[in-house]
């Protein structure tokens, strides 16, 4: 059997220093199979986006075990956390699209860390993803230009343009109508599922638990449950 994707053993982190530190999270451990959805729910402040930004090596892991695709974060410096990111895509809230640039572009930029891509195949991959999210008519416009739930797939397709092991999303729903929310998730797991890339996904949205192999429970800092789901949740 292949190792997880997502090792965490024993993580504490802290904000801050001295007496003004304050402990965020509280002994977590968790483990994510490859391939899987992972959803990550709780209050607002639990440490839900902490955890996230130290599985995708935005913040550097203080203590404990933090293993993502069999590197150790713990303890790595700036570059190997650069180097891990490569792996990574990332769906935020804010779609955090560049206003002047066109859909293609803002896609294309997702293989920016990628110097052994040619500008040529970034172009073709670019646009390829592009109509995978349904969005190849859209190439050239610009953000302000497209409605909320395109701009995600934009996102979407920025994500997973460089065919990433791990699509980490804060979020990805939370601006957006019901509908609109459905698409872009059952969007984020058909495309996962034709590349087997694994999914940590934070919401507030319990109306997009079901496409989730495994459901998370966060409070106060701390995994209150840890479930894998056998059917859908209602």
């Amino acid at each position: 059997m292949s190792q997880p994707a997502i090792i965490v053993r024993n993580l504490d982190h802290y904000f801050g220093q001295g007496q003004l530190q304050k402990q965020v999270l509280y002994d977590i451990n968790l483990e994510i199979n490859s391939g899987e959805i992972t959803i990550m729910t709780g209050p607002s402040g639990s440490g839900k986006t902490t955890l996230l930004t130290l599985v995708g090596g935005l913040r550097s892991a203080q203590s404990g075990s933090l293993q993502v695709l069999g590197q150790e974060l713990y303890g790595a410096n700036a570059q190997q956390l650069t180097h891990a990111r490569r792996h990574h895509g990332y769906i935020f809230q804010a779609h955090n699209l560049h206003s002047s640039l066109t859909a293609l572009q803002n896609v294309r930029m997702g293989l920016e860390l990628h110097p052994d891509i040619s500008t040529v195949e970034m172009q073709t991959r670019s646009a390829e993803m592009l109509k995978e999210v349904g969005l190849g008519d859209r190439a050239n416009y610009y953000p302000d230009d497209l409605s909320g739930g395109q701009k995600q797939r934009v996102a979407i397709a920025r994500a997973l343009v460089s065919h990433p092991k791990i699509v980490l999303a804060d979020e990805p729903t939370a601006a957006l109508d019901s509908k609109s929310g459905r698409d872009v998730v059952n969007l984020m797991q058909t495309l996962a599922q034709e590349q087997g890339c694994t999914i940590l996904l934070v919401t507030h949205d319990n109306r997009i638990l079901d496409i989730a192999d495994r459901l998370v429970d966060m409070e106060d800092g701390r995994l209150t449950s840890n479930t894998t789901t056998t059917m859908s949740v209602t």
